[in-house]
This record gives structure tokens, C-alpha cells and sequence, in this order.
């Protein structure tokens, strides 16, 4: 992938990361990839496919975490060759970052831990694109930070991406002046659809959403000309073993892209 071509699609769309919040099998991964891809290819959407290899933020410690690095690592592997899509993993500790780069095109950093220092070098020093996920408790301003850290370390191959502010207790609020501002700092800026809409640490230890409000803001971040956007999806969101309560269904993203193609055209 070339940084140039993220901001600058010669198709003239946003760019789409999109796939199921957790890698949670081969058969199921490859479906969801195949459905997206063949979206995609005919709404001429550039296209990443997103699986978490494993989850290490979860409010309970009987969530489930994953079903095994190397095994969910070799799906995603398996996902870009056979659909010839590059795709992103999150990472949470240093150590992975060398380990997750020999599967996967891009390494995302997971907005609690968007900070971190050792695990933003260790990112930035595989060569891989870096996705950061913007602090649910920092301004959009504040990401010069990490985009520095990253840059200074070497690589300019990175991203950030928008998923909401803290906003009182259990609830979030998007502030869509943030992606003019981050892409200030001359990297493609990413709105996320579905996690800008949790509602975290309801009293059940299971996070909440509104997934009934993707639409209005993935219209609102296009309107406001951001490069990308990042949906998580699944074909049984109630049963997805992992955010499925914020989850777009995966037979509503035809539909959601076509209309969002449209409202991009419309700003151009």
C-alpha cells in the first residue's frame, strides 16, 4: 500500500477498513471477507480487512480473548492472499508487534493504549502501515504526538483513526471537528463507524452500542472529507463472539456503502 493512495484514491472514494471485530474462525472469515471484497469491488471502494487476532481489552476475564494468535495470525494471512486485500490486526504489548507484522500489512494500536511509546516504535520499526487509534480521553490535536513518535522512529507509514470521546459515564460522542484537524498532520484520518458508538462497562460487564446511528455517522465523517472508514461486521452480530452489540449486520453494507459512494461524489 502507498500512504499517497490512501488520501488520494484515484477512484475518488474513501478507503474501507472493515471485517469482524474478532478473528473467530477460518470458514467465517473467509465468508465476511468475500462478501465485503465482492462490495467493494463493484462500488470501486479501496478495501482492507480487519480481525482482531486477539482481544486483550475486555471488561470481563470470561470475554472471550481469542482462539489462538498464531492460529487467528495464519487466518488473517489466509484472508489476504486468497482475496489479494491487505490487512490489520491490533496489537496491545511490544512484543507482538514483530510477531503479527509477518501476517499482516498494517498494525493498529488500540485507543487505550494510543500512548504507549514502546509499542508505537516497536510498531513503526516493522515498516508496516500503523493505524492509531485516537484516545477515547485525548483531542484530536493531541495525535501530533504519536504521529511524531512513529515518524521520528523511522517509518511514515501511518494512520489515525477517530472512535469518539469520553463523554460522562458509560457513553461516547464523536466531534467531527477532530478529522479536519488530524489530517493536519498529512496522514489519511480514519472515522470508526461502529466502536464511536459503544457504550462501555454497562453493568453486565458487556459493552453496549448503537449500531442503529453507523449510518449517520459514517455520512457525517464523509461530509466532513474524511480518507476512511473502519466498520466492524458480521453476518450474526448477536452472536459474534466479540463487540456484536455495535456491530454493523453484514447485509446492511451494500446498501450503507452505495448511499456513502454517493454523498462523496456530492463533495468533490
Amino acid at each position: 500500500m502507498n500512504l499517497d493512495k490512501l488520501k488520494h484514491q484515484e477512484s475518488g472514494n474513501f478507503f474501507l477498513m472493515a471485517g469482524p471485530c474478532a478473528i473467530e474462525g477460518e470458514e467465517i472469515a473467509l465468508r465476511i471477507a468475500e462478501r465485503i471484497v465482492s462490495i467493494t469491488d463493484k462500488l470501486q471502494i479501496p478495501y482492507i480487512f480487519k480481525g482482531s487476532f486477539k482481544k486483550a481489552n475486555r471488561s470481563r476475564i470470561d470475554s472471550f480473548t481469542g482462539i489462538g494468535d498464531e492460529k487467528a495470525l495464519r487466518i488473517l494471512e489466509k484472508v489476504g492472499k486468497e482475496f489479494d486485500v491487505p490487512t490489520v490486526t491490533d496489537i496491545h504489548e511490544s512484543t507482538d508487534a514483530e510477531m503479527a507484522a509477518a501476517y499482516v500489512d498494517v498494525l493498529q494500536i488500540p485507543a487505550f493504549l494510543c500512548r504507549q511509546t514502546d509499542l508505537l516504535v516497536a510498531a513503526a520499526r516493522t515498516g508496516k502501515f500503523v493505524n492509531v487509534k485516537k484516545g477515547q480521553f485525548l483531542s484530536a490535536g493531541s495525535m501530533k504526538f504519536a504521529v511524531d513518535k512513529i515518524k521520528e522512529s523511522g517509518n511514515e507509514n501511518v494512520i489515525l483513526t477517530d472512535r469518539g470521546n469520553t463523554f460522562g459515564y458509560q457513553d461516547l460522542i464523536v466531534d467531527f471537528r477532530g478529522i479536519p484537524e488530524m489530517r493536519e498532520f498529512n496522514v489519511p484520518v480514519v472515522m470508526d463507524c461502529t466502536h464511536s458508538l459503544q457504550q462501555p462497562n454497562q453493568s453486565s460487564g458487556v459493552t453496549g452500542g448503537k449500531p442503529a446511528l453507523i449510518e449517520t455517522i459514517a455520512k457525517a465523517a464523509i461530509a466532513v472529507g474524511t480518507d476512511g472508514l473502519f466498520i466492524e461486521t458480521h453476518p450474526d452480530p448477536k452472536n459474534a463472539k466479540s463487540d456484536g452489540a455495535n456491530m454493523l449486520h453484514l447485509d446492511l453494507l451494500e446498501d450503507l456503502m452505495t448511499k456513502l459512494v454517493k454523498v462523496r461524489k456530492a463533495i468533490i
